[in-house]
């Protein structure tokens, strides 16, 4: 309990293996590292053959990092309420201006149809909150981030808490113990998140 939102302190929650979960604005924040930590295995991940059907369509289009503040923002318009509290869509907008927070956008007919962001730290990828507008849209968002992850050389992709809409993705359950293993390797290795041509031809591109 407690800290802040301040980049080097949610760049140091993550290299110790926690993500911020506010309750509300005006609540002390809460830190959770939470066992078991669900991933998704970068090595292992298959396009489901539905969703594979949706991206040879070419319906989409997705972008790397082109609309961070507009997707944290349009994660955080959830009718049952968010933990996307405004200090932590400052916080995490902060992050990206300083190269630590990335996005997906998910393009349908020129209108933002859906995406995701998250947190990099050495060769993981900490997906934090996804969102779509249009059917399928954020499930080609998340293909784009292991294939772009996979592109980068990135080893752990981190989702926090297996819901089933991440598990019909391919997620899976580990303990605490081997996810900060894994964390600890991934660490060691730096990624250039914008390496030239890892985003091209990315999932769902029309």
């Amino acid at each position: 309990m407690g800290g802040d939102l301040a980049p080097a302190t949610v760049v140091a929650a993550y290299a110790a293996g926690f993500f911020p979960w506010p309750e509300r604005p005006e609540a002390e924040l809460t830190w959770c590292s939470p066992d078991p930590r669900a991933v998704l295995p970068v090595a292992t991940f298959r396009v489901p053959q539905r969703l594979g059907r949706t991206l040879r369509q070419g319906r989409f289009r997705v972008t790397v990092d082109a609309a961070f503040e507009a997707v944290i923002r349009s994660c955080a318009e959830r009718p049952e309420g968010t933990w996307i509290t405004p200090q932590v869509v400052e916080g995490y907008c902060a992050l990206h201006r300083l190269g630590w927070a990335h996005s997906f956008e998910v393009w349908h007919d020129g209108e933002l149809a859906g995406g995701l962001y998250g947190v990099a730290y050495g060769a993981m990828f900490g997906a934090e909150s996804m969102f779509s507008r249009v059917r399928d849209a954020s499930k080609v968002a998340v293909a784009a981030m292991v294939q772009h992850c996979r592109a980068l050389g990135v080893e752990l992709i981190d989702i926090q808490v297996l819901n089933d809409h991440t598990a019909r993705m391919g997620g899976i359950e580990i303990s605490r113990d081997a996810y900060l293993e894994l964390l600890g390797r991934a660490a060691r290795r730096t990624v250039a998140w914008h390496r030239a041509g890892a985003a091209e031809g990315l999932a769902g591109c029309g």
